[in-house]
């Protein structure tokens, strides 16, 4: 009789624990210092992941639960997985991902985000769903047409940063193109953002391309514009704004915005984040120089296809070792191995069309003032040019304070609108 009542109890107990596991769980992820917030919405049989802060939703989750209130959520899409116990309240356990664990407790409900400046309709303006092509890669995006739209409304194609982002940019809650587009669409300019390759709505290969084959994407949405429109321009951000310049360059466009964007080589870029980022984590200055050298030493050895250095040869901490093993399976990618030999410095000559080009002062991303630099002497002088260095903002073209990624999330404000309005004063005048 008691093996039976404690069968029946386990059993109730295992009842009670999938009712309570369902609904919406957030638990906070935490690596170097960033919390990014996971969502997992379980059902009784099945779940899905959002991941806000990057813009992804609704990735597939296998779910399976033991009798004493134990719960695994499996994400085959990002090799991950969380196993946890439920207790009262919470599901404490531990999320793993390509080998490496961290401590993570899920609670009931989703973190509530402001974001003021995301447009919230009815709108006074008209958007349109297309699609274009390159090569196999079809490009999903919103066209959005100001009142009274014509063939002389100027338009813009806007092209993201790195990394895969759908057509707002959405970031942290952030969506700063579609703040972008919403701005420009109310003075009476039109837009085109679409979901980068890969991602969204979009297909197309991100494992073998390369800011060449993205540049032939925002291409194809140019053409794709030509049709309709005859002033098209271009606006991008970080990797997107070094886009811009490049189908400036080429004559591919009418007009130019490069937010954010890199001049200089992707190999001095990425020292420099890399210097900054050892810095702020505190590392002695000597460890710095020596994991810096590393680092350029192995983007030589990339960009000559020489055999790479050994870790072994520098005065590195076990930790900056393990850190540099795991940066160099993606260093020997087709992207990076182009994105390390990308420098426009020597491009900048040959653009004839008007360029607005600006960079936040406080951008620990794509340093200011090297790439500033670069803008101001390559470039044509004179004319409609306007270079700017935007005085407190971000990589995001915030206000902020340190300029860290780790800001990003905490502020508010999505986009500069003193920003927004130089951009449309400058497109208005052309």
């Amino acid at each position: 009789m008691r093996k039976f009542f404690i069968a029946v109890s386990l059993a109730l107990a295992a009842v009670l624990s999938v009712n309570a596991q369902t609904g919406a769980w957030t638990g906070m992820l935490k690596v170097s210092g960033v919390g990014l917030a996971l969502i997992f919405n379980i059902g009784e049989e099945s779940a899905t992941l959002d991941v806000p802060d990057q813009g992804a939703k609704e990735i597939p989750v296998e779910v399976s639960r033991d009798a004493v209130g134990g719960i695994t959520l499996n994400v085959p899409a990002i090799n991950a997985s969380f196993k946890g116990l439920w207790a009262g309240k919470m599901i404490a356990g531990t999320f793993t991902q390509h080998g490496m664990s961290f401590p993570m407790t899920l609670t009931p409900g989703v973190p509530v985000v402001r974001r003021p400046q995301t447009p919230v309709g009815p709108f006074p303006y008209a958007t349109e769903e297309v699609s274009f092509t390159n090569g196999d890669a079809v490009l999903k995006g919103t066209l959005t047409l100001p009142e009274k739209c014509d063939r002389n409304t100027p338009v813009l194609i806007m092209v993201t940063g790195s990394g895969l982002q759908n057509r707002d940019e959405e970031m942290f809650g952030h969506k700063p193109f579609a703040v972008i587009a919403d701005a420009f669409a109310r003075a009476g300019i039109a837009t085109l953002r679409y979901d980068d390759r890969g991602f969204g709505e979009s297909t197309g290969d991100v494992v073998f391309c390369t800011t060449e084959d993205l540049k032939n994407d925002a291409l194809a949405g140019v053409k794709l514009l030509r049709e309709r429109f005859d002033n098209v321009g271009v606006i991008g951000h970080s990797e997107g704004g070094t886009i811009a310049l490049m189908l400036a360059g080429e004559k591919q466009v009418d007009f130019a915005i490069s937010l954010a964007g890199m001049i200089v080589s992707g190999a001095e870029t990425l020292l420099e984040q890399n210097r900054h980022a050892l810095i702020a984590a505190g590392l002695p200055e000597s460890e710095v120089d020596a994991y810096c050298r590393l680092l350029s030493d192995t983007f030589d050895a990339i960009k000559t296809k020489s055999p790479l250095p050994s870790a072994d040869g520098y005065s590195l901490s076990e930790g900056l070792k393990q850190n540099y093993q795991t940066a160099l399976s993606q260093f020997r990618t087709p992207y990076m191995e182009y994105f390390l030999k990308l420098d426009l410095s020597a491009r900048l000559s040959g653009i004839t069309c008007p360029v607005m080009a600006l960079n936040g002062t406080k951008d620990t991303q794509v340093w200011c003032g090297g790439n500033m630099a670069a803008l101001r002497a390559g470039l044509p002088s004179g004319g409609k040019n306007v270079i700017r260095a935007e005085e407190g903002l971000n990589h995001l073209f915030q206000h902020c304070f340190t300029g860290e990624f780790s800001e990003y999330k905490q502020i508010e404000e999505t986009f500069s609108p003193e920003v927004l309005s130089e951009m449309i004063a400058w497109v208005e005048a052309l």
